[in-house]
């Protein structure tokens, strides 16, 4: 087997801690010290530094002359490809603020947050063309949709928008734009899950981003010859800070299309990946996989892979079947703040059951009571930070001035969720919040619910989780059928696969007589997930249903 583990150089050069930054100072820094160094690596399509800066630079001059300004939101619907990361770059440069939606999503989880946002323009592949132009009588705002690939046979569907290609507006002009960006102002729109109710969008500044950069960098310092890796979806925010940790280290950085079981050792033998960011579904996955010759040739080359939740006997196997060199889970953060505990590469020990040390020099994080008290060392309560520094932490929730005074209140940032403290490290227990997490994304059972409530033959619908999966939950809708209404699970079944995103289509069904209701009438949805897979349930694996990503 190749050996790659005693080779590894010295850490480089570390550039001074920053208290402030912007993604722009990023990338100009960038070009200047390394401007022919591969940044973007997208399985073989790749790109300098100085070639991404010139390509969102032409972007930039054509979204201004197509009347973008300062503050605006402009939002895309793409796949990992360079466009992605370019849009990002180029709205940053116009002044104007980045907001990647999931490409799952259509009807109304996308109409939801392509109207929430303001958009007046959308970036979007061909593929998902279709799904924006199916909710556009319902976009007052948006004017233009900028299509990415050849049209469809036949021709773009109609739409109250225009549509053009995006082709035609990747300008010619390499005239710097003057970065006026502060590290406060916003650099994007990232959406929550809505757990409990309609999604939000977070509103994240340039050093909050790039402090979570800086923090992934503080995990595991990079190296001279480092090339990260992560096949997340670039509408995501682990997958963004992993592009923004290679550019602060000036390294490259490999975005795969998607993940694939089959493909993954190959495509870490091609990019030469050392540093790899995953998540929950994917780490089993691969550690159950058969042998492959790409695998044995790749023992040892990665070093560090960084994935939640990644528990011990996990991580063992990674380490022993793979000879990974540092493998973590031991973090914990939302959207409004990351990270406020994680693990470094030589640390001491830690208990196994922890998410990391607390991370003292961003946050100050605390254990509170009902009454918003600090509790004592070990006692269970809700988890609340604030910073420690400026621009942090999210600025806020997208047009919604009430929740973001609910959630802080006292001087604290409220988590929603429980835990403890003990000996500086922060213990998560359990979710305030009514949440489920399939197929690696998280999911708003209100906007499952309001999904399958639009079908004509559903009275009421509760969407919960029945089962754990690997690692994840396994979705359950618990619905009551209109009076005289005809209809069987595997009808409903699919009926939502054209409805909803493919990771919100429900393992389970069952109908009911009736919902479990309290007394003030709200349904009793710990009930429904203690009841768990009755026998009443249907079972869409059972019936042979697959269900792929579209």
């Amino acid at each position: 087997m190749k050996q790659f583990v005693a080779q590894w150089p010295e850490p480089g050069p570390v550039e001074p801690e920053r208290g402030t930054d912007t993604v722009l100072d990023a990338l100009a820094r960038a070009v200047a010290a390394a401007p022919g160094n591969v940044f973007l690596d997208f399985e073989g399509d790749t790109y300098t530094y100085a070639e991404t800066d010139r390509l969102a630079t032409r972007f930039a001059h054509k979204l201004l002359c197509l009347g973008v300004q300062p503050g605006q939101t402009v939002a895309t619907v793409l796949d990992n490809n360079v466009d992605q990361v370019v849009s990002w770059l180029a709205i940053n440069k116009a002044g104007a603020i980045w907001v990647p939606l999931n490409t799952a999503y259509r009807g109304e989880f996308l109409r939801h947050q392509i109207d929430d946002s303001l958009a007046s323009l959308v970036i979007c592949d061909t593929r998902y063309l279709a799904n924006v132009t199916a909710i556009s009588a319902d976009l007052p705002h948006l004017k233009l949709v900028l299509r990415r690939g050849a049209a469809l046979e036949g021709g773009d569907p109609e739409c109250v928008a225009r549509i053009e290609p995006l082709d035609a507006h990747r300008g010619q002009s390499e005239t710097p734009i003057p970065a006026t960006a502060r590290p406060g102002d916003l650099s994007m729109l990232l959406y929550t899950s809505g757990t409990t109710g309609a999604s939000k969008g977070c509103m994240i500044s340039h050093n909050f981003i790039c402090n979570q950069a800086r923090q992934s960098n503080q995990s595991v310092p990079p190296r001279p010859d480092d090339v990260m890796f992560t096949p997340l979806p670039l509408f995501h925010a682990a997958a963004v800070d992993t592009v923004l940790s290679a550019m602060l280290a000036h390294v490259r950085v490999a975005v795969a299309e998607r993940f694939s079981v089959g493909g993954f050792w190959a495509e870490i033998e091609r990019s030469g990946a050392t540093n790899a960011r995953l998540m929950a579904s994917i780490l089993p996955f691969v550690a159950n996989a058969p042998d492959s010759p790409e695998m044995r040739r790749c023992f040892g080359q990665l070093r560090a892979v960084i994935g939640a939740p990644f528990p011990a006997p996990l991580r063992q196997v990674w380490q022993d079947r793979f000879g990974v060199e540092f493998t973590s889970g031991h973090n914990y953060g939302l959207s409004e703040g990351v990270r406020l505990s994680m693990e470094r590469i030589g640390d001491a020990p830690m208990p196994e059951d922890c998410n990391g040390r607390i991370a003292e020099d961003s946050y100050e994080v605390v254990i509170l009571g009902e009454d918003d008290t600090i509790l004592p060392e070990g006692e269970l309560g809700e988890i609340a930070f604030r910073p420690r520094k400026p621009h942090i932490m999210f600025a806020g929730y997208w047009r919604r001035p009430q929740e973001t005074l609910d959630v802080w209140r006292n001087l604290w940032m409220h988590t929603g969720d429980y835990g403890r403290i003990e000996n500086g490290c922060l213990f998560f227990v359990d979710r305030k919040k009514d949440y489920l997490r399939s197929r690696g994304e998280n999911i708003s059972s209100f906007e499952v619910e309001r999904a399958f409530a639009a079908h004509p033959a559903i009275s009421e619908v509760a969407a919960h989780a029945a089962e754990g999966g690997v690692t994840e939950d396994c979705l359950k809708i618990t619905a009551v059928l209109r009076e005289g209404a005809s209809l069987t699970e595997e009808e409903l079944c699919l009926w939502a696969l054209s409805q909803v995103p493919h990771f919100a289509v429900p393992r389970y069904i069952e109908f009911r007589e009736e919902l479990p209701r309290t007394p003030t009438n709200k349904v009793q949805k710990f009930r429904l997930r203690q009841e768990g897979v009755t026998v009443r349930t249907w079972d869409r694996e059972a019936a042979g249903i697959q269900v792929r990503r579209r």
